[in-house]
């Protein structure tokens, strides 16, 4: 008697299916067959997803494929003479230097973003070319961890991000 009684009340405290907060982000469906299933799959965030061939893609593709081998050229240079780059002239290799790591830290919290979104990383994008930055960057992260890592225990500190008596003064 009193389970007959809940039933109109279960159908109110719980939503359907197809109204649960979390369908705007992942598309369930219920297969009713000899053996039933739920299947779910992640949906695209429009919110932090970008089209796979847009301009937009393309240009982050290759800013994060030429910043990774600057960063590289840096850690290199920072491991061997202690400093990074030289500010160059009127400071622009300094400045391509400082705006490589930005980019590449960049493509990578929008990567762990979409990834937690979503349940997937970044798209490919045009010829792939996004997907290799991703995965470049996390690749040149590992790096920067490495390096800086060395760079903190041998000598307790890393350079400073402008010119000093240290490096370039």
């Amino acid at each position: 008697m009193a389970m007959a009684s809940l039933s109109p009340l279960r159908s109110i405290l719980r939503p359907p299916l197809n109204q649960h907060p979390l369908n705007r982000l992942y598309s369930c469906s219920l297969h009713h067959s000899p053996h039933p299933s739920f299947l779910c799959k992640a949906k695209e965030d429009p919110t932090t997803a970008t089209s796979s061939s847009s301009p937009l893609s393309l240009g982050i593709a290759v800013s994060g494929l030429v910043a990774s081998p600057v960063i590289a050229f840096s850690l290199y240079t920072l491991k061997t003479t202690g400093c990074g780059l030289p500010p160059g002239p009127g400071g622009s290799i300094g400045a391509l230097e400082g705006v490589s790591y930005l980019i590449v830290a960049g493509i990578v919290v929008w990567s762990i973003v979409t990834k937690v979104r979503t349940g997937s990383g970044l798209p490919a994008g045009p010829f792939g070319l996004l997907g290799a930055a991703e995965g470049l960057a996390y690749l040149t992260l590992v790096g920067i961890v490495v390096v800086f890592g060395l760079q903190i225990y041998e000598t307790g500190s890393l350079p400073g991000p402008l010119p000093s008596e240290q490096c370039f003064g």
